[in-house]
This record gives C-alpha cells, structure tokens and sequence, in this order.
C-alpha cells in the first residue's frame, strides 16, 4: 500500500531525527493510524493534541499534559525534549496550522521555530517530534527550512479493497462480490475517494441497493470535483461510439486500449495508455468523440479549461493548474478533456504575449504529462496545429496523434443516422431505401458531421410547422440546400491541414474509405 511505504518513510525520518513534519492531508483519523505507526516503529510514543481536548494518548484518551493552548502545549514538548522526562514523544498536532498564520501567530511560530532549532540535539533518550496534521499545503516561510512536508496519499486499490472486504464482512452470502469483475469494478469505482468517502459509498449502495453499485460509489467523485472548482465534470454522453457517426479506425483503437485497464491486463504488465491528440477540421466530432470515450469505457469525463484557471494574480494561474493536476489524479481513471488546447496555449508561441503565463502553464502540462503515475487518458482536440508548441507534439506526449478529415459517403450516411437516433427517430422510417440515402449522401458533399448533424433539428422545425407531422427526406434535403459548408468557406485552411497531416498524423478513417466522394458499391439493408 502506498499509506505503508509512506508510513515507513515517515518512521525514518523520525530515526533520522527530523523535528518537524508538515503532514498535508483531510483524512485526519485514517492517516494518523499510520503515523503512530511509524512513530511507535521508530521507539517513540505518539501522542495527538487538538484545541478542543488538549493532548491525548493513542487510545484517544485525554491527558493533563501541556494544555489547549498551542503555546503551553509547545512549551511542554520543549521542557520533556529538556530532558524532564525520559521518553521519546511524537506529537500529532491537528489543529497547529491556524495559529501559525498572521500576526496573531508571531509567538507561535516563534515558538514552533525555536523548537524545531533545538529538537534534533537533544539526548537520546528525551528525543520529540512534532507532526503537523492539516490539509494546508503552504508552509510559514519561517519554518519553510525546518519542516518536512509530506502529502500523504489517497488510499490505492489495495487500501480500498481492505475497506470494501470491511464493508461486505458482516453480510449475508447474496451480497457479497464474487471473484469475478464486479469486485474490481466496485474497486476501480471508489479509487479517488477518501477511505471515509468510500466507506460511506459503499454503505449507501448497501442500503438502498442491498448490493454494491459501482455507478453509485462512482458518483461521489462528481462531488469530489464540484468542491475543488478547477474542473467542469461532464455527464456521459447517451449512445457513447455508437452517437458518432464513421471514424471506424479510430474507434478500433480505442476499443484495444479500454482492454488495457482490465485485472489480466494488469497481470499481464500492460502499461495504462496515455492519451491521444485529435487533430483535424472544426466540426468533425473531435469533442464529440472525447465525450463518447468516457462513456463506451465507463469512467468520468473531465474537461480542464485552462482559459478559466488564468488569473490576474501571479503565480495563482500555476497554482490552479496543479490543483486541477491534484483532482485528476485524485479521481483515478478518467478521461481529461483538453478542448481546443492551441487556443489556451497561444501566448506560449507568440513570445510570451500574456506576460509568460501560457508558457508556464505549458512548462506545467507537459511536466505533469511526463511524470504523472495516476491512470487518467488524456484527449487533446485541436483545430490549427499549427498554432501547437512543438514540444508537444514529439513522440511519447500522447499514444497517437490522429487526423480527422471531412467525412466520406459512408460516413456521411452514418452520421445522418446516428443523429437522427439522438433526436429519437427510426432512419429506416425516413428512407424508403439506399437511393434516397445516397441523395442525401450526396447533398451533404463536403459538409462537416456538425453540419450533417445538424439538418435534423432543422428538419425537425420544419416539420413541426407543418401541422407537427413526422421528418421526411424532403425536409432533410431542404435543410442540406441552406447549408454553406465550411469545405467552401476555409478551403485554403483545410488544405494546410491536409497537408499537415500527411505522414505526421493517422487517418482516423480506414484507407479504403477515405475519400469525400460517396461510395456506391455498398448498399444499405434498411
């Protein structure tokens, strides 16, 4: 477990006689197990203090040592580490960081200071510690060069299992998980959550279930998002692949690495893929797809809008950015949304023209990219690669880069159905056979799929003008014949793109159907 190896850390650091440990974390019963733990593995005894009941020893039992205050409580560690008492304490402090923060907190951190100056000289025998516990990440700049700053981790997937195993103990066979995937989808489903988050999920999804539900232990990260506020959470998208019309290379792909994140595929030594970059003409379903993703391999859909987490302030735009890094790997495995990431990069490119901010962010993103451990898939989009930092683009950023380009015949007719689906009417209904298909094939040459898409809501008004009768071909047809496709309107911009893509980018379209040109060899069965 990754709680144990920093618990043993945290007992070296103790032999090694550091004085101050910052410990950064919310789950403050769960996480102070562990640090007694390693503090009693180091020949100390632990002991906790809070404000409300002063210090108490690790049964949780309240002593009359130093006091509620935070100044006679250090003022006591101070006269024991004096040799007062001959034994060795670790003191697990909750609620120290408050008063170290203003001008009200000059004496305390003073106080804090000077001790953590003198603890690591004192005998053997009279050596203490002091642990603070909170969910503050800053430091004092006072005590900045004597505290050692530790963040301790969310439960893994061996932790968490240890608490859905807790969960399930006292049930009856009926709802108890097999050995097969329904352990490891409850698992996977809480990966993220605190150990107290999880447990209540899982007890929840009990009693009103009488069985563990992932999607249920699954929705609790939602509120784990909305109360950090750097990242928007999507709701999956109805259909998943199936609402996205053509694309069938790509969709192979896809289906290939969503095996990756099976328990064979873990055993097997797979590594978790990383992200792919989509690349192509504005409307394409590049978004569309990102959003399908999430819902075909069933996991959370989170789009980082790095717009929105600029700020005035320096500094504070980095800031937001690792505290959206910090949620993403919080969650677990998820899809991260970059929507149209040349646009939030721009100043990157464009010699520093936001004051460095989008070079910092960049210098962030592909830091984070690199070294990240959690198992988050990353999609970028972008519509003008161009405008894209090289570093990127080179190899080992993203699983694959992939190109997508105005839709083929067959294509065309796949999108026209799927979005038909989507707005709850039969194609089969419409279309009294592929003749009338390939008319619409046709008058849609050079379209978009948001253009396509979009005839039937067209249609749709139509019709319901029309004394609310049902969509026909003609409506479809009527609606393609307003259309200015934007295969007129940026022809030059689609070519450069084209031509960008060639040999540095992969079809998301199998080669034997790329083409804008209808193809008539296949018919429809409809």
């Amino acid at each position: 477990m990754k709680s144990k190896t920093m618990a043993a850390d945290v007992s070296a650091l103790l032999r090694a006689r550091n004085p101050l440990l910052w410990v950064v974390t919310r789950e403050e019963a769960r996480v102070e197990r562990y640090l007694m733990e390693a503090a009693a593995a180091a020949g100390y005894v632990p002991w906790t203090w809070d404000v409300a009941q002063g210090c108490a020893d690790m049964t949780g039992r309240k002593q009359t040592i130093g006091g509620s205050d935070p100044g006679d409580m250090l003022t006591t560690i101070a006269a024991r580490a004096e040799g007062g008492v001959k034994e060795r304490g670790v003191w697990i402090m909750r609620d120290l960081a408050p008063w170290l923060e203003g001008p009200i907190g000059i004496t305390t951190t003073r106080a804090l200071r000077n001790l953590a100056r003198t603890l690591p000289g004192v005998a053997r025998d009279s050596a203490q510690a002091v642990v603070v516990l909170t969910p503050r990440a800053t430091v004092p700049e006072e005590l900045a060069g004597h505290a050692t700053v530790i963040e301790w981790p969310l439960p893994d997937r061996e932790e968490i299992a240890d608490v859905l195993d807790a969960a399930v103990e006292a049930l009856p066979d009926d709802m108890k998980l097999g050995a097969n995937g329904a352990r490891e989808a409850a698992i996977d489903a809480a990966v993220g959550l605190t150990g107290e988050e999880a447990a209540a999920c899982y007890a929840r999804s009990l009693v009103q279930l009488r069985r563990i539900d992932p999607t249920l232990v699954a929705g609790e990260k939602r509120r784990v998002v909305a109360r950090e506020r750097v990242l928007e959470w999507f709701d999956p998208l109805p259909g998943g692949l199936d609402a996205v019309g053509g694309l069938d290379v790509l969709k192979g792909w896809l289906g290939t690495r969503k095996l990756a994140y099976s328990p064979a595929a873990r055993a097997y030594g797979l590594p978790a893929p990383k992200g792919m970059l989509l690349v192509g003409v504005p409307g394409t379903g590049k978004s569309l797809t990102a959003k399908a993703v999430a819902t075909a391999w069933g996991i959370p859909l989170l789009k980082v809008d790095l717009g929105a987490l600029k700020s005035k302030f320096v500094g504070e735009s980095e800031a937001n950015l690792r505290k959206a890094f910090g949620v993403i790997e919080s969650v677990g495995r998820c899809i991260v949304w970059l929507d149209e990431i040349e646009k939030a990069l721009a100043g990157a490119t464009q010699g520093a023209a936001d004051g460095g901010v989008s070079a910092d962010a960049l210098g962030a993103i592909l830091s984070w990219m690199q070294e990240r451990q959690g198992s988050a898939f990353i999609i970028a989009t972008s519509n003008d690669v161009s405008a894209l930092p090289p570093e990127l683009l080179r190899a080992g950023r993203f699983d694959c880069v992939w190109w997508m380009d105005l839709p083929n015949g067959l294509e065309r007719a796949d999108i026209l159905f799927a979005a038909l689906r989507a707005h709850g009417r039969d194609g089969g209904a419409i279309f009294t056979g592929s003749a009338d298909v390939e008319r619409l094939v046709d008058a849609t040459d050079g379209f978009t799929g948001a253009e396509i898409a979009s005839l039937v809501p067209d249609a749709l008004f139509t019709a319901f003008a029309d004394n609310g009768r049902e969509i026909d071909r003609d409506d479809l047809l009527a609606a393609a014949a307003t259309v200015v496709p934007l295969s007129k309107t940026a022809a030059e911009k689609i070519e450069r793109l084209r031509q960008w893509a060639q040999g540095r980018a992969r079809p998301a379209t199998s080669a034997e159907v790329v083409g804008t040109a209808p193809v008539r060899r296949r018919a429809l069965d409809l």
